[in-house]
């Protein structure tokens, strides 16, 4: 039986976490799903910024803010030797429950692979099939 790896997500102010965030980031974003990085980096002060550790290592990161529409989930990413453990179903978990209470439109715009994870947690998919930084992706609401 495999060892249960301890995972754990937290909310991060702290320059040296938000660095370890972006690390993430960009492994995954840029490095991984060739990304421009200029995309990669927006709203970044506007944002509240969350980091996922297994077993003490920084594992995973994502982040959620308040728009015009309500509030977006954002730029979830999981390091590629950490996938596959529960991470990403931890990191939508949290942010979820660190909206405030009148977070009444939640909404991401989800890659075409992660639509499955998005659906476990209420969302549903809106409007057409689009492309935003080479990438397929949908509008995706939750109710």
């Amino acid at each position: 039986m495999p060892e249960k790896r301890k995972i754990q997500v937290g909310k991060v102010c702290d320059q040296a976490s938000l660095e370890k965030v972006f690390a993430i980031r960009r492994e995954v974003f840029v490095g991984e799903q060739n990304c421009p990085p200029e995309l990669e980096w927006e709203h970044e002060d506007e944002s509240t910024h969350f980091l996922a550790t297994v077993d003490g290592i920084p594992a995973g990161a994502s982040r959620w803010r308040k728009t015009d529409n309500g509030y977006k989930l954002e730029r979830f990413a999981v390091l590629k030797q950490f996938r596959g453990l529960g991470v990403a179903q931890k990191l939508v978990r949290t942010v979820l429950d660190d909206l405030p209470a009148d977070a009444t439109y939640i909404y991401l715009n989800a890659q075409i692979l992660a639509i499955g994870l998005y659906e476990k947690f209420g969302f549903v998919k809106e409007g057409p099939q689009f492309e935003e930084a080479g990438i397929q992706h949908f509008k995706m609401v939750q109710r």
